[in-house]
């Protein structure tokens, strides 16, 4: 129970800290991300470090940092159609880190390009979707839009969590995750749509198809996160990312759903709702 306590206490802190951060706007979700990144991919560093895989590290709290600054919406278009400042750092991050092993090799070079590109592509190029959504289809609309993978995701993990707990008896993934149930998947995703639900209903901005819908989706994408985070971790033969958060680990345990989520939540609104 004290673990659970604390779990909970931590969930719930971590919530109200992001929904503070994410109303106040880019002005405090900028340098938050930044932080979060810079953290996330240090607890990502020591846990190459701990299987003797080396990344270029200063480059990658460099370029880390660009991508985020370069998601902010409210940066003027690049001078060519299509495309992004994030396509361009990610670009020019990719060169970098080539010229670099030409110039300074040494043992495993393409492993070192391989792992550092990853590191950049799973942290901060997801959490530039944080600022993508925050503003789609604006700054007033998109408070609201950014709630739903944040009230969904919280809720999936709490339903996940007792719905494994209480009923859980198939393995969802046992060679990733032995924790996980497929009991637990769907607990998540019920609470998951009973809080989209009430959201879209209060707010009136959509029906309970949509809710339902999304609820899939958004639930779906954490789970997937999640997972995908144990994968790594397993692969990586580390149990915890870090031991920042009490009763959930490092940034990435707790940041895991989050990452998979919100971009998801993104591609879909952009995708089917908002007008072209």
């Amino acid at each position: 129970m004290e673990s659970l306590s604390t779990r909970v206490l931590t969930s719930v802190v971590g919530f109200v800290m992001i929904s503070a951060v994410v109303w106040v706007g880019w002005v405090a979700m900028l340098p938050a991300l930044v932080f979060v990144s810079v953290m996330a991919l240090f607890e990502y560093i020591r846990m190459l470090d701990r299987n003797d895989i080396d990344v270029r590290r200063v480059s990658l709290g460099m370029f880390g940092t660009a991508i985020i600054v370069a998601s902010l919406p409210m940066l003027p278009a690049p001078p060519w159609e299509g495309g992004s400042w994030r396509e361009v750092v990610l670009t020019v991050a990719l060169g970098y880190l080539l010229v670099m092993e030409v110039m300074r090799p040494g043992e495993r070079p393409l492993e070192r390009v391989v792992y550092s590109l990853f590191g950049l592509l799973y942290i901060p190029w997801l959490l530039g979707y944080f600022l993508l959504l925050r503003y789609s289809p604006d700054a007033g609309d998109g408070l609201l839009y950014f709630a739903l993978p944040l009230l969904a995701t919280f809720a999936a993990d709490i339903g996940g969590y007792f719905g494994g707990h209480f009923f859980g008896q198939r393995k969802l993934a046992p060679e990733v995750s032995p924790g996980k149930t497929v009991e637990g998947a769907i607990g998540g995703l019920a609470f998951s749509f009973v809080t989209v639900l009430v959201m879209t209903q209060l707010t009136q901005v959509g029906s309970p198809l949509d809710a339902l819908l999304i609820s899939v989706l958004i639930a779906s994408a954490s789970q997937l996160g999640d997972l995908s985070e144990s994968l790594i971790k397993r692969a990586l033969k580390t149990k915890d990312s870090g031991s920042s958060l009490p009763g959930h680990g490092g940034f990435l345990d707790r940041l895991d759903s989050l990452l998979f989520a919100v971009p998801a939540t993104y591609l879909f609104l952009n995708i089917s709702v908002f007008p072209r």
